[in-house]
């Protein structure tokens, strides 16, 4: 029996599961430096080579090696996230990257060899079969599901892989909840990644042979980094200038929230390393009420110091998720941060983001044709789910009784290497 693998490219992060041919399945591990990972940033950073033999020629980065790229010449380089969001799009057919023309299906291909020589063995995977994840509908108002399929197809066959199938995300997020079915269900799975979130009802029809029908999606642009963004805000902006004011010929002015509105993206926050600005925040902070805090601002964008920023927010995220308070700690040169969070002001501070889950949900059960009593089981998944005041959204909508939760960063993939094998690899 032929290996299986199932990726799950996301939009945000991507991952790996092997299925084995005595059954097991693991999520591969990414070599990043010192340390390992379950997940891959999805996405590439294009740059000009300047010196040596490669003198003039194109070069690119993946994953986290493409984080230090940017970070290192920001103003230098390329960055393209979020490639997935383009697939269903027909405007977006071929983007410029220093003069260089590269499809979407080029550029995906570019980061699936990327992400695959991140992995020990990962050139021996392009023998295995590859089970990819598609969502329910591809993003986008108008969205074109089938151009989207043919274009991830022909990405992944570039990258190497003569043979790709695709199944649905939903279906392999819940795959092993679903399998201790038995009998017919509707099941509202809720898959919550570092950007989007998404909402699907599939009617589960156990047997032999499983029936997997969607019922409804829907989905919104709010998750994991949305939910960061609330912390750094409210706890970390106020620290850096935000809220105070300078001085014109007497006239107090509040200081600009533009410096702050960048905070919502680390890789916005380089951007910010742009002289233009960089004068435009000095100037401010000479005639401003607490100068040091904007001297803080500048250090930490000159510096390239905001993604290290946003792990340390990022772990007080999931410390909130098992505790009532977390301490945010984190210190560049004269800049520290020793700060108390507690949940409950979290919870206040994301009420924007929870109400537009909950309406997004509504909008998934009315697509869907069903009441929430018509919901048998609902599956949540990824990282944001374990945030407890999404939780008890679903508690109050469904009982808690009806919940379960798994694999919050592998499910997808793991569940995609399974549907291979249930679907009779050789």
């Amino acid at each position: 029996m032929t290996d299986i693998i199932g990726i799950d490219f996301g939009t945000t992060n991507s991952v790996i599961a092997l299925h084995r041919p005595d059954g097991s399945v693991e999520s591969l591990r990414f070599a990043m430096g010192s340390r390992e990972a379950e997940t891959f940033r999805s996405l590439i950073c294009f740059w000009m080579e300047e010196s040596g033999a490669s003198r003039g020629r194109l070069e690119h980065a993946a994953g986290p090696a493409a984080i230090e790229a940017y970070l290192d010449d920001p103003l230098g380089c390329r960055l393209i996230m979020s490639m997935k969001s383009y697939l269903a799009s027909r405007n977006f057919t071929e983007t410029r990257v220093f003069g260089q023309a590269l499809t979407l299906e080029a550029l995906i291909s570019l980061f699936l060899r990327a992400l695959l020589a991140s992995l020990p063995a990962g050139r021996d995977l392009l023998r295995a079969r590859v089970i990819a994840g598609r969502p329910v509908h591809f993003v986008g108002e108008t969205a074109d599901d089938a151009l989207a399929e043919r274009r991830l197809r022909s990405a992944f066959q570039a990258a190497g892989w003569s043979q790709v199938d695709l199944a649905l995300e939903p279906e392999a997020a819940g795959y092993r909840f679903a399998a201790g079915l038995d009998e017919p269900a509707n099941v509202l799975i809720g898959d919550f990644g570092g950007g989007t979130s998404d909402f699907s009802i599939l009617r589960f029809e156990p047997g032999e042979r499983r029936r997997v029908t969607a019922l409804g999606h829907a989905g919104l642009g709010i998750a994991g980094d949305a939910l960061d963004y609330r912390i750094i805000d409210n706890v970390v902006s106020p620290r850096l200038g935000k809220g105070d004011h300078y001085r014109i010929l007497g006239t107090a002015l509040p200081v600009p929230p533009s410096f702050f509105s960048s905070f919502a993206h680390w890789h916005r926050l380089s951007l910010m390393r742009a002289p233009k600005t960089m004068r435009e925040i000095a100037e401010v902070a000479r005639n401003a009420d607490h100068p040091e805090r904007l001297m803080h601002l500048l250090r930490l964008v000159e510096e390239e110091a905001g993604y290290a920023l946003y792990r340390a927010v990022s772990e007080v995220k999931a410390s909130l998720s098992t505790q009532d308070s977390a301490v945010l700690r984190f210190r560049h040169e004269d800049f520290e941060l020793d700060e108390t969070v507690r949940q409950a002001d979290f919870e206040a501070w994301i009420a924007p983001e929870l109400r537009r889950i909950g309406a997004t949900v509504s909008e998934a059960l009315e697509r869907a044709g069903l009441r929430e009593d018509a919901i048998d089981r609902v599956f949540l998944t990824g990282g944001s789910s374990l945030v407890p005041a999404i939780r008890r959204i679903f508690e109050a909508r469904f009982g808690a009784d009806r919940i379960a939760h798994g694999g919050e960063f592998v499910s997808v993939a793991e569940g995609l290497a399974l549907i291979g094998a249930e679907n009779g690899a050789i």
